[in-house]
């Protein structure tokens, strides 16, 4: 065996983590030499070192005191598994120690390691580490100067004994009381600056009110730093007077100190209006609503130059409706992490549609404004068996889940993995609020303090019990509870949750998840422990942790088998081998595009909404909520599915009027939107007889930053039905006329909107469309064709977002479409998805970066498209590339393309057809790449 090397950096193709638990689980012996192990990053290997111990697998680990960053908690918990043995090097002023090794011994070779990364999360995940790995034989020089260095180093460490390990963490705490801690964050306002998130937020705002809109709202994450986003647009803004309204005073004064933090020397005065103080004069007026809803006459009505509604869902309730329309600011900016309806009116017209940002969990932990998380999805016992029952049963659920082994091998678990943090402070969320009291009882009787909480209890109780929880010298350490903390209650410091009920709902699971996610001093992660039963609906764990994205059965069987490598930064999701398997077939057998199982999914989120019927902008407002354009594909448009599903005769007699029917499904044709001028445009004309093109322009740009002429004319066109079939007008109902310079309302769309409720259901779908499509594309101005890197597209789509000025209905039904210079390619990686085997081998990934595709059977060399292939890039043509992986997954129902933009002809052979292989301009992300790649 020759010596071999690779570098291993953190990347979506892989991280040292990965690494290190393969060849820990099948070495025969490992040596570890470390400057730093933290708890963060043990834990991560916690299962690969218990593999080691049941294989008999000795190792050795030294670590160090250097800079004090070792915790003990490590120490400890390395020092439970027998089969290691665990050193420490103690240094001192004189000596430094850096080592960061992992050597590991087979039958004939070693595999060494070295480089950047210590043992803690964000070095074997996340940060930019580079490791270098190299396969030497036994008795190469390099491996017996590796295994010397190694015993050198050994010889002089110390056993990491309970009195080594004691003194340490005395000096620790010694040094937290007496020093600045390592902890203490160097913060003074001039050098606080905005995160990634508040950037964008700020932006848009400024944006929206270069425009002349006077509203917004920022749909973002707990924890993600909404309070202080506010205070930075408010200091760019500039008001005379600002208004700060709450739901709750437990976080009004926080409010106040983060506005006095980030306006220091400006001379401006901040007060507090609530049942015991009146500070109204104040230049900055921070009021509860409670106080402000019976006292807001004091004021006059232009008073405030800038408004702020925190929690801003409760906005539409009376309480806030009479203070809203009261007052008239110049700008009122709403912040919400779930918009949910609390009645019948609509929170994003309360902000007259505008969106100034939306963050949701992924993207929150992708820019690192909340902690990660550690996810283990753990077997549930034997004894508790779920299959036959419905999850709906909370009663039946309830009485198989109270089982005292249950919670025996729960706290095995929960003590297994541990928690970050010297006291655990842990939510546990449980079946019901029987469930809830039984947990709380039986973790009582084995020593652990812990209470139930419902929805029953005072809010005075409750916030008594999570004071308990946050006080590290408080022996209270679990809450066991249902959904009350599902959201809206912060309780920033904990950092163990248990997941102790089947998932029925990705979005109640997000929420709960959520809970532990705010940054904290005490903490660097959540650790979430997930029993996952034999209930039939488990794989739905794996659509919540697979976020936002577009799922089918490969996405999702790709993302389980792949460890969910698409999730970013240092969170960690591990589900055990059965639960993956487990899970793996329920996929397999699902058919996502079913009425069974659309309904199932329908009628589960109107469960979440108390029974009441969701509207499609329902869908919007929840992380992990269904996608109701699979609804729509179901049956022409959601109004259909849910006449379908709910059989009521409100829905069938709107439907009973054919040209609305008409008209709903041919606006519910074009959702998701991939180019959103025709529906910015019909949405002004819900008001306006007419909309000029220079006016169009004005309207767009609300939502994206730049518009070209061509496309708004061609927007225009579009609706006019200039590129229809006859089949197509036949279908479509016209609602406009267009002049050439000014689109205008046909007597069709009139006679609708003189219907409130035809008028109104339109106005859902138009909305709809453009919030999903400000959420899916920002406000990014994509040019022509309008095409979004890794997008998912419809061959048809391609004509619209090009400004083909042909029928766009022709533009299908072949691998290779063009329009004018611009060439789209679109290419099938498999033909069937039940065999493996049935790879496309004309057309495949050669690298990342690298295709090699078949031109349609008659293309010839000799021919002008021949040669516009062959010779791109001299002949100026763009060559755009569409992939996916199988035409179909579901049966009967065509998957789209993806695209990967735009590649270049380095190479080519062959005749009727030509074999081409092309560059990519964008190597294809790794994520994306392995789910095209990977067969499961």
């Amino acid at each position: 065996m020759h010596t071999e090397e690779k570098l291993i950096i953190n990347s979506e193709k892989g991280n040292l983590l990965k690494e290190l638990i393969s060849s820990i689980e099948t070495c025969e012996r490992f040596y570890i030499s470390v400057a730093f192990i933290n708890f963060s990053g043990l834990q991560l290997l916690l299962e690969a070192l218990q593999e080691a111990n049941r294989r008999d697998i000795e190792g050795r680990i030294i670590t160090s005191t250097y800079l004090n960053f070792t915790d003990p908690k490590a120490l400890e918990r390395i020092n439970t598994f027998p089969n290691i043995q665990l050193k420490v090097f103690l240094t001192d002023r004189e000596i430094g120690f850096h080592t960061k090794a992992y050597i590991f011994e087979y039958k004939d070779h070693y595999k060494v390691i070295i480089g950047s990364s210590n043992i803690t999360q964000s070095a074997l995940k996340s940060n930019i580490e580079w490791n270098v790995e190299i396969l030497s034989k036994h008795g190469s020089n390099f491996s017996m100067d590796v295994i010397k260095e190694y015993n050198d180093l050994w010889k002089r460490s110390s056993y990491a004994d309970d009195h080594l390990i004691h003194e340490y963490s005395k000096m620790l705490e010694q040094i937290e009381r007496t020093t600045f801690s390592r902890q203490f964050i160097y913060e003074k306002p001039e050098y606080i600056v905005p995160n990634s998130m508040q950037n964008r937020a700020i932006d848009n705002l400024d944006r929206l009110r270069a425009l002349g809109e006077k509203k917004a709202l920022v749909i973002a994450a707990t924890g993600t730093g909404k309070t202080y986003m506010s205070a930075f647009d408010s200091k760019r803004f500039n008001p005379n007077k600002l208004l700060f309204i709450v739901h709750r005073e437990e976080i009004l004064t926080k409010a106040k100190e983060t506005y006095e933090r980030l306006n220091p020397n400006t001379k401006k005065t901040f007060g507090l209006f609530t049942g015991n103080r009146k500070e109204q004069h104040s230049h900055y007026v921070f009021a509860t609503i409670q106080t402000l809803s019976r006292y807001f006459n004091q004021f006059e009505r232009e008073e405030f130059d800038y408004i702020v509604i925190d929690e801003a869902h409760h906005a539409t309730a009376n309480t806030y409706q009479k203070v809203l329309q009261y007052f008239k600011p110049k700008f009122m900016l709403g912040m919400t992490a779930t918009p949910e309806r609390s009645d019948n009116h609509s929170i994003f017209e309360l902000f007259d549609n505008n969106i100034g940002l939306e963050v949701r969990l992924h993207e929150a932990l992708e820019d690192n404004i909340v902690i990660p998380f550690h996810y283990f999805g753990i077997t549930d016992i034997d004894k508790i068996d779920l299959s036959d029952v419905n999850i709906d049963h909370i009663h039946e659920i309830t009485k198989r889940l109270k089982v005292n082994e249950r919670v025996d091998f729960v706290i095995e678990k929960m003590n297994f993995y541990g928690h970050d943090g010297e006291k655990r402070k842990c939510i546990g969320f449980c079946a019901s609020n029987e469930h809830a009291q039984y947990m709380a009882k039986e973790f009582n009787k084995r020593g652990y303090k812990s209470i139930h909480l419902s929805g029953n209890d005072s809010i005075h109780s409750r916030n008594n019990y999570i004071m308990q929880l946050e006080d590290n010298d408080n022996e209270l350490e679990f809450i066991f509870t249902v959904d009350i903390f599902n959201e809206g209650v912060d309780i920033p410091s904990i950092n163990t949750i248990l997941m102790l009920r089947p998932t029925n709902s990705p979005i109640v699971f997000i929420q709960q998840l959520g809970r532990g996610l705010r940054k904290h001093i005490e903490k660097d992660f959540l650790t979430v422990l997930d029993f996952i039963g034999n209930h039939n609906k488990a794989y739905l764990v794996a659509i919540a942790l697979n976020g936002r994205r577009y799922y089918d059965k490969e996405s999702l069987k790709v993302a389980i088998s792949t460890g969910f490598a698409n999730i970013p930064g240092a969170t960690h999701i591990q589900m055990d081998k059965i639960s993956q398997e487990r899970i793996l077939a329920q996929i397999d057998l699902e058919n996502f595009a079913s009425l069974k199982y659309l309904k199932d999914e329908y009628l589960e989120f109107k469960k979440l909404l108390s029974g009441r019927i969701p509207s499609i902008l329902d869908y919007l407002k929840y992380d992990g909520a269904p996608d109701p354009t699979k609804f729509i594909s179901y049956a022409n448009s959601y109004l259909h599915f849910v006449g379908k599903v709910e059989k009521d005769e409100v829905t069938k007699t709107l439907l009973a009027n054919t040209i609305f029917e008409d008209t709903i499904k041919s606006l519910s044709g074009m959702l998701p939107l991939k180019r959103v001028y025709e529906f910015v445009l019909l949405r002004h004309l819900l008001l306006h007889q007419s909309i000029t093109t220079e006016m169009a322009k004005d309207e767009i740009l609300k939502v994206i930053e730049d518009v070209d002429y061509d496309s708004i004319l061609h927007a225009m066109e579009n609706l006019n039905q200039d590129y229809f079939d006859s089949g197509q007008k036949k279908r479509n109902p016209l609602l406009v006329h267009f002049d050439g310079n000014q689109l205008t309302r046909s007597e069709t769309f009139e006679h609708l909107l003189q219907q409130s409720e035809y008028r109104n259901h339109i106005k859902e779908v138009l909305d709809y469309g453009i919030f999903r499509y400000e959420r899916d594309f920002k406000d990014t101005y994509y040019g022509i064709p309008h095409l979004k890197l890794y997008e998912q597209y419809k061959m048809a789509e391609i004509a619209l977002l090009s400004n083909y000025r042909k029928t766009h209905s022709s533009f299908r039904g072949s691998g290779l479409l063009r329009n004018g210079n611009e060439y789209f390619l679109f290419i099938d990686l498999h033909k069937d998805k039940d065999i493996k085997e049935s790879i496309n081998y004309n057309d495949m990934f050669l690298s990342p970066s690298y295709f090699q595709w078949e031109t349609p059977n008659g293309t010839s060399q000799a021919t002008p498209s021949g040669q516009a292939i062959i010779y791109n890039k001299q002949k100026n043509v763009t060559l755009h590339l569409f992939i996916r992986k199988y035409k179909q997954i579901e049966k009967n129902k065509a998957e789209p393309y993806i695209y990967i933009g735009k590649g270049n002809t380095l190479e080519y052979e062959g005749n009727k057809p030509i074999t081409v292989k092309l560059q990519l301009e964008n190597t294809v992300p790794a994520k994306l790449y392995t789910e095209f790649t990977e067969l499961v």
